[in-house]
């Protein structure tokens, strides 16, 4: 695999992820739910719009 194939396949990848990333956060608002994350070692429990700065 040539290095272009393999940046590529990794810019499919990141946007895949991010892609997820969207819509984990719009179902979550959608049913009005938390996400927990982990920052610096502690559970936090977030609303998207926290998590998102709004």
């Amino acid at each position: 695999m040539s290095e272009f194939e393999i940046r590529e396949l990794q810019e499919r990848i990141d946007a895949g992820i991010l892609l997820a990333q969207r819509r984990l956060i719009e179902r979550t608002r959608r049913d009005n739910g938390d996400l927990v994350v982990v920052r610096n070692g502690e559970i936090l429990h977030l609303t998207p719009d926290q998590l998102l700065g709004e």
